[in-house]
């Protein structure tokens, strides 16, 4: 009976981690197509400044990692010096503006899809500079999804979604998307390499030295100078506190959605967590689709179901190579 209902428990505890993540980071693209596209006030402007979204969200999530390590925290010590992540917080700065930026020039599923892909430039890195052979069902991963992102861009926008985009620009908003892919692999590939130098590091302590490198930046770029962009976003929120609200509520399902990310990883693992995440991006470009009047065409549809037939399969994959190391370490 209590092995029941253990499992009981931490079946619970995995749908409230996906009800979590799913909820929180659905609602979050839903408010940031919403920033992206939407006429505030009489006089209809659009909140041009989408970078303001990254430096709102490094300070939420700055204060959220300080407030939870004062209360979670041991009080042990050994965890990386805040000063190690200045290079990855360059990155972190860099990537996540030109992903947001990309959804003034394309539609957000298509943003979604694009940063889906983010196996390709791992696997051409992996190939071209370290040598690594990959096995053909890996190739094959790569190629589902490649053909799929590929050929969404490939086909014809519908004319009402092209009419909410700021300044449509197929070519240019993918080509940021795919950058924005290049440096977060360099941004995961640095913090990995803080990991294993500072094994003690917990998450709380990498989200911390993250925003508050990505706030330094961000608040240098933004106002760093008298006619920073920053005040111009300022001066927007103040006259139109609904875009003011929305941004809050943007940050805030951020940093909520990255509570759940914590426990999801330190619960059920990382494949579990890569599952539910690819599964919400599926669900996100469904809402985006029913909500917000982006409507995509059978073939559009093929080419996402294409996209996220390659992402399963490569969960698979991982789920497959677990099993084995399982059972090479059984025996």
């Amino acid at each position: 009976m209590e092995a029941h209902g253990a499992g009981l428990q931490r079946v619970f505890l995995l749908a409230f981690c996906v009800a979590g993540i799913w909820s929180a980071y659905i609602y979050q693209g839903v408010l940031q197509e919403t920033l992206s596209t939407k006429r505030f006030g009489p006089d209809g402007k659009r909140f041009e400044h989408l970078a303001f979204l990254n430096l709102a969200q490094n300070v939420v999530c700055l204060v959220w990692s300080y407030i939870m390590i004062k209360l979670w925290s041991s009080g042990s010590s050994g965890g990386a010096p805040w000063w190690t992540f200045w290079s990855a917080g360059i990155t972190n700065t860099i990537g996540p503006a030109m992903g947001i930026e990309a959804l003034k020039y394309i539609s957000y599923p298509a943003q979604v899809l694009a940063k889906s892909s983010k196996m390709i430039p791992v696997m051409l890195m992996g190939t071209l500079v370290y040598g690594i052979r990959y096995t053909f069902p890996e190739y094959l991963c790569s190629f589902l999804v490649a053909g799929g992102v590929s050929a969404f861009a490939l086909l014809k926008t519908s004319s009402k979604t092209i009419s909410k985009l700021a300044h449509p620009n197929a070519p240019l908003g993918y080509g940021l998307c795919f950058l924005n892919l290049a440096f977060d692999g360099f941004t995961n590939a640095t913090q990995d390499s803080i990991n294993t130098r500072y094994p003690k590091t917990t998450a709380w302590g990498i989200m911390l030295g993250m925003n508050l490198w990505g706030t330094i930046y961000n608040l240098i770029y933004m106002f760093g100078w008298p006619h920073g962009s920053g005040y111009e976003a300022v001066q927007f929120c103040k006259q139109h506190p609904e875009a003011a609200w929305d941004i809050f509520l943007y940050c805030l399902c951020g940093a909520v959605g990255q509570n759940f990310i914590f426990l999801t990883i330190s619960r059920f693992g990382s494949l579990a967590n890569t599952t539910i995440t690819t599964t919400r991006k599926f669900v996100s470009i469904v809402v985006s689709s029913l909500l917000s009047g982006n409507p995509l065409s059978t073939k559009q549809w093929s080419c996402v179901i294409m996209v996220f037939s390659g992402l399963s399969y490569q969960i698979y994959l991982k789920w497959r190579k677990m099993q084995r190391l399982q059972k090479k370490r059984k025996a």
